[in-house]
Formats: structure tokens, sequence, C-alpha cells
């Protein structure tokens, strides 16, 4: 292992990358300390410092801890993943008070095994696509693919738990796209798929569904339904939006200083820490703000999109697609909650958001993305065959050794 680090290429470590990580996590730090006011500020933001921290030791022993060596043990991930999801379910699963099982307890520590599973999932479909790449274009591996996601995404909808597992099949379809399935395979599914979308979605509008629980329902009539909204579930939102627009240009923080922070109007919206951060972030820190904000993500999408591209091997390239496939839908999913562009389902903004579980899931997608940055163009190293993607044949294999 020792020789295989002295064999990466050091000067490729993608520093800024993690400068624009830092520099994120320090928004949202400071972020959570205003959402939480005079009473949890303090402890909200102690806990995302811990968070960073933590998270940032992880990003330097997993950018260093070669992909190749974390995909041996895939089989075993897999298998612990999913029973860490079912076991919200038992004794040890914890509600934290919002009336759904999506945590477990272990003492003092609390943590939501479905974030560690969106990149338990990038990496077994990589594997898989690694393995089975002469039969990309085969039924049966698109087969094995959709079996091997459908299995953690029915744990994750039994908490229920809807956002997450959209995340989960979003990235089983940018890795079925970024493999080089056929269009021969891939038309014919979104032919069909388009209009079994569309049956769906009136589908779930019908009060008797039997896919969507009485909650999960009301909230997307209200959505659609906005004057139809007796119960007020779209009361959260609607309070979003008017704290982000009272935000304006340059965002109350650059007009008093966070003096008035007490009276803003994102104290009266719920879970204003996490799922409706950007709440705070767009009355805090106005459009400017938000722009800012929206331009670090992006160049951190572009970054592992960029890593993609140069990947030393197949294996490589897929890790990095799926890690920036996830940063791009939470990022998109969790604004558009917030302003209602979605119906309101929780999904953390990565990096921003409070929540250990979210952050370390993040930061080792980050440490995935440096560590196929670094790896050399060659090596003979026994187990592993890398090429350099630029002149690989369509056809050659990546080898990986999955014996334990």
């Amino acid at each position: 292992m020792i020789n295989r680090i002295k064999q990466y290429d050091w000067k490729k470590y993608n520093v800024s990358l993690l400068c624009i990580v830092i520099i994120l996590c320090l928004i949202g730090t400071f972020s959570v300390k205003l959402a939480g006011g005079e009473e949890h500020g303090m402890s909200l933001m102690k806990g995302q410092l811990v968070g960073m921290i933590l998270g940032l030791i992880i990003v330097a022993i997993v950018s260093v801890f070669d992909y190749h060596f974390i995909c041996q043990f895939t089989i075993l991930y897999y298998i612990v993943g999913v029973l860490l999801t079912i076991a919200t379910h038992t004794p040890l699963g914890t509600d934290m008070k919002t009336g759904v099982n999506r945590w477990i307890q272990l003492g003092p520590i609390s943590f939501q095994p479905t974030e560690l599973m969106k990149i338990i999932l990038i990496i077994t479909l990589a594997t898989i696509y690694s393995k089975l790449r002469n039969k990309v274009d085969k039924v049966s591996t698109l087969l094995i693919v959709g079996a091997v996601t459908a299995v953690p995404v029915f744990c994750i909808l039994s908490q229920p738990d809807l956002s997450s597992s959209i995340v989960a099949v979003f990235i089983m379809a940018v890795l079925v796209f970024a493999a080089g399935t056929a269009y021969k395979i891939i038309v014919p599914i979104i032919s069909f798929g388009i209009p079994l979308s569309l049956v769906m979605f009136w589908y779930v509008q019908q009060p008797d569904n039997i896919i969507l629980r009485g909650y999960q329902y009301r909230r997307i009539h209200a959505w659609l339904h906005p004057d139809d909204d007796p119960d007020q579930l779209n009361f959260q939102q609607n309070n979003a939006i008017r704290a982000i627009a009272s935000g304006k240009l340059y965002g109350k923080f650059m007009q008093d200083g966070g003096t008035g922070s007490s009276g803003r109007a994102y104290t009266s919206v719920g879970v204003n820490e996490s799922d409706f951060i950007w709440s705070v972030v767009g009355e805090e820190f106005g459009f400017l703000g938000c722009c800012l904000i929206l331009l670090l993500m992006a160049i951190v999408i572009f970054k592992c999109f960029n890593v993609a591209r140069k990947a030393q091997d197949y294996l490589g390239r897929l890790i990095a697609m799926g890690v920036a496939a996830m940063f791009m839908f939470q990022t998109f999913a969790n604004i558009c909650v917030a302003t209602r562009i979605f119906p309101n389902t929780g999904l953390p903004l990565p990096f921003i958001s409070n929540g250990l579980s979210s952050m370390i899931s993040s930061m080792i997608g980050i440490g995935l993305v440096m560590n196929v940055g670094i790896q050399p163009a060659k090596s003979s190293k026994a187990g592993f065959s890398m090429r350099n993607t630029s002149g690989e044949e369509p056809d050659s294999d990546v080898e990986v050794d999955f014996d334990f």
C-alpha cells in the first residue's frame, strides 16, 4: 500500500476542490449558527465545526486510500449498508421526534444510514459496471444494476424517505449513461419510462393510491393545489419563500451585521438549520450571496465531472460521475423544496445543511474523487489494470480483484 501511495501523481492533488469545500462548510457553519438563534446557535455551530473537522480527516484518509483497494470489499459495504438501513425499524432505530424512523441511535451518537448508503451505492454500481464492462450493452447487466439499486431503494422507502430513494435512482440513471450503455437499450426504456412516469404522477394524486403514505399524498396535493390547503401543509415553504424574498439583493446581514437576527422571517420556518437552510442563506446573504454559493457548488460539481473525464480507468470515472450526480441532485432538490418548486421533502444541502451523517457522506465522496484524480496512468500492481481513458479502446477491460 505504501508503494502504491508513492506512485500517486501528487501534482494533481485537487487542493482547489478541497479549498472550495472548506469555504462551503464555513458558510454552512455560520448559517447554521444564525438559524439556531441565541438559544441554540452556538451548540449547532460547534456540532457543525466538529463535523467539518471530522470530515476533513476522512477526506485526507480516503483520498490516499486506493479506490481499487476500497472497491475490493464492495459486497461487504453493500450488505452492511442495507442492514443498517433496515435497522432503523429495530429498537436501534429512532425518529428524532420527527415521526419517521430514519436514524440509528448508538448511545449519544445518532446517524442516518441512508446518507452512507448513497456512497455505498455509487461504489457498488461502479464496481459492477467495471466487472461487467464487456457486457455493458446486455440487458442482463441493466437488470443486475436495477436489482442492486432496488434493494436499498425499497429499504429507504420503508422508513419512509421518498427523497433519498429518488437520489439513489438518479445516481443509477446517471451511471447507466456514464457506463456507455447502448442507445438501443436506453431509448426503449426512455420511450416506455416517460409515459409510465406521467401515469404514475397522475396515480399518486389519487387519494386512495397505495404508493404514498397519507402525509406524503397530502403534501403533494397541497403543492399542486395551494389554494386547497386546509391543513396549511405549505406553511413551511410559504414562510421560506418570504424569508428568501426579504433578503433582496444584498441580504439583511450586510445591513445590520446580524444584530437583528432575532426578528428574521426564517425563525418561523421549521428545520431551518437543515432541510430549509436555504431560507437562512437567502434572507441573510440575499440574491448575491445565493448566487455565490450556487457558483461554489457548481464548481465542486464541475471539478468532479472533470476528474471523471480525466480518470485513468473506467472504475474511477464512474465513481467520480456518481459523486457529481449525488451533489447535483441534492443541491437542486434542496433549493427547489425551499422555493416550493418541489413538494415538501427532506434533503440536506451538501456541506451547508446541519447534520453529521450528510457531512460525513459528502466528505467521503470528495475523498474518493480526489483519490481518482491522483492515480498514476499505469500500474503493474497485481489485481489492477489502470489505463489512460484518453487512449483506451471502447472494449478494453478494467480488472478489479474482487477476492476478499
